[in-house]
């Protein structure tokens, strides 16, 4: 099964950027007016701002599962991308949520080492 997760967004351009800092390169694939990003063997996260998509800008979120939350936080930092502050859950695990130019919430997660 591949999965294709849209992020609906108000301009591509703007998001575009936004999202190659996140990611830490460009785009993987432009396909008319969407940008792809691969983030699993069968996994995608798309950019989309066409205007059917316009009632559901800022309602997207997704977590990824990361095994090195603090380097990626310090390239983020690095590049503008600011965050809310990261919870450690009593499981271990630690969280952070990240929003987009448009308010999409796109939430890092590292499980504890064992």
């Amino acid at each position: 099964m591949d999965l294709y997760s849209v992020v609906c967004v108000r301009d591509r351009a703007t998001s575009q950027k936004w999202y190659e800092a996140f990611f830490g390169r460009p785009a993987d694939q432009i396909i008319g007016e969407e940008c792809l990003w691969q983030v699993g063997e069968n996994a995608w996260v798309v950019i989309d701002d066409r205007h059917m998509r316009a009632a559901r800008v800022g309602g997207t979120m997704i977590t990824f599962g990361v095994t090195d939350l603090d380097d990626t936080l310090a390239r983020l930092a690095a590049h503008g991308v600011r965050h809310e502050p990261v919870e450690t859950y009593g499981n271990g695990v630690c969280h952070v949520e990240i929003l987009d130019p448009d308010g999409n919430s796109l939430s890092l997660a590292q499980a504890p080492v064992p």
